[in-house]
Formats: structure tokens, sequence, C-alpha cells
């Protein structure tokens, strides 16, 4: 443990620990390119012959077919070079998923992550939705990407919650629509409870999904602006979240962002999309002087406040600084 005052509340992780940390996240970032090159190519080329003569059609993994024209030299090439492609993207897929395995099991070894397993399957879930930029972690959980980054263990109850807050941002709803229609999951709680199961929405709090073991979501907004819809349910589905307004919401929203791998005491890996430190700092202390604020909040919003200070201070100023009034 450091024994300078200023940072009296983090343990240093070791030499070998960091640098476990920094060989994983390496290897989380190929695997997510990786998927993105797999993504790219998709379904299917094939050859169909109408009236005689012979087709190039391309096949979305709904099924749905689109003609790209004739046989000819170029629809030859075009369909030599989607499956050379393919086969090139599956491949690496393959090689990275086995060396994403391999950092897991290191991820254990070196005891590296202490991240809740629940909100890093989380994460995983939205990410391989393609959702992962639509919604921003702002709560507490966000300590753990900071302390990650730094490489430290934060020391105190300010890591202390049993619920996952999740900024949606209205601007992307179109997008967000979407894609949950050309998606196998066509509500956001479906998409969580590919990390568990048993999350449902809580029919007394529609912007709530809690687990068997008690762990909820809440699902936040911006406070409604000209245009957007109100109230949000994020799908046609009956049921899922309905966003609630936050206070902070709009500020959340346009502010500078952060993104860092965490990692699960399992050794599961995943990037938390969140808010810049400085950002978070800004907002939580704005939180713990308002007045009429919850006397048992407040001095929790303080603390956290004051830990990620702390942790700027001490270890996350090779991050952009940032303009952090409003």
């Amino acid at each position: 443990m450091t024994n300078d005052s200023e940072t009296h509340r983090f343990v240093e992780l070791s030499e070998a620990q960091l640098r476990q940390l920094s060989d994983a996240q390496a290897v989380l970032h190929n695997m997510q390119a990786a998927q993105q090159e797999a993504q790219a190519v998709r379904g299917s080329m094939r050859w169909r012959d109408v009236g005689g003569r012979r087709y190039l059609v391309r096949v979305s993994t709904t099924g749905a077919e689109r003609s790209l024209g004739p046989h000819s030299d170029s629809t030859q090439a075009m369909f030599d070079a989607f499956h050379a492609r393919k086969a090139a993207a599956q491949a690496r897929l393959t090689s990275m998923r086995e060396r994403l395995d391999e950092m897991r099991q290191l991820n254990r070894v070196y005891k590296v992550g202490r991240t809740p397993a629940v909100v890093v399957r989380c994460l995983h879930a939205l990410e391989r939705a393609g959702m992962a930029h639509q919604f921003l972690v702002v709560g507490t959980h966000a300590l753990y990407a900071y302390e990650t980054a730094a490489g430290v263990r934060v020391q105190s109850g300010a890591m202390a919650t049993q619920d996952l807050d999740l900024l949606f941002d209205v601007t992307k709803l179109r997008a967000f629509t979407t894609l949950l229609k050309r998606s196998e999951t066509r509500s956001l709680i479906a998409v969580l409870q590919r990390a568990d199961k048993t999350f449902k929405v809580r029919r007394d709090k529609l912007e709530t999904a809690v687990n068997d073991a008690g762990f909820e979501i809440d699902v936040i907004r911006r406070m409604q602006a000209q245009g957007d819809p109100h109230p949000l349910r994020l799908s046609d589905d009956e049921n899922d979240f309905w966003a609630v307004q936050a206070d902070q919401g709009g500020a959340m929203a346009s502010s500078p962002k952060f993104a860092h791998m965490v990692v699960s005491p399992q050794g599961e890996m995943a990037t938390m999309h969140t808010l810049h430190p400085l950002t978070f700092v800004r907002l939580k202390m704005e939180l713990a002087q308002r007045p009429g604020r919850d006397p048992l909040k407040a001095p929790k919003d303080r603390l956290q406040a004051q830990t990620v200070q702390a942790l700027w201070d001490r270890y996350l100023r090779f991050l952009p600084t940032v303009h952090t009034e409003n």
C-alpha cells in the first residue's frame, strides 16, 4: 500500500498484475477489431439461376436477398473477394477468441479484476448487440473503470452499490430502434437477459430491472428536450424498460467521455463507456451540495468525488484534460 497521504485510499497493483492488465487490454482491443471485421461480412453471397441467367445474390443474416447483378468478371471478383475476406475474418476471430480465453485464465491467476461479474457480462452483452456506444455507465460502477486505468484498488466505501446506472443517449434513438429491429433481440431487456436470464423489469418501477440476486439496472435519460419522445419505452416490447428523466442527464450526455477495460474476479473482460473522470468529480460534487439532496446519499456523493479527484491527481493525469464547466 502506498504511504502517500494523498492516496491513502488506494492499493497499487503489482508489476506483474499491471503487465497482465496491459496484455489483456491489448487482446480485448484486438478481439473487438476482429468482431467488427466479422460483422462486416455477416450473411453470405451466392449464385442464383433466374430465367436462364446467373445472378449474384447477397443474403443477409435474416434471409433477405438482394441481387448484385448478373454473372460477369466484376461480380465474380466481388464473390471471390467476399468469401476470401469472410474466411480471413473468421480465422482471425477464432484465433482471437482463443487468445481471449487465455487472458481470462491469466486474469484469474493474477487476480487483476474485481468489477462485479454481472456488470462485466451486461457490458459485454451490450457490446455484442452493437449498443455499447449508446449507453453510459454514470453511477458508482464508473469507479471500476477509473481504478483499472490507474492500476490501483480503491479502498473505501465509495464502491458499495447494488445497482448499475445506464444513461441512454436519446439522440441515438432512431439508430437504436433500427438496430433492435435488425437483431435477434428486439428489446433492451432481452439483450441484458443474455448476461443474466433472470433480469426482469419491475412492474412498480419501469426504469429498473432486477435479477434473482437483487442486483438492479436503472435506465435514465436526459430531461425532455424539444423533439424528444416522452414517456420513452425503449422498444415495442411491453416488458421493456421505460427510461426515466434525470436532472443531470443532459450534462452527462453532452460531456466528454472515457472508456476503459474492466475485469471481473472470474477474469471476464469488457469495455466500460463512462464519463471523463473530471466530469464525474464535478457532477458528484454538485449533487452533494444540492439543496434538498437526500442526506443519506450526499456523503457518498462527496466521497466518490474526492476519491476520483485523488485518482486523477495521483494516477490519471496522462489522460486528456477537459473543461468541466457547464
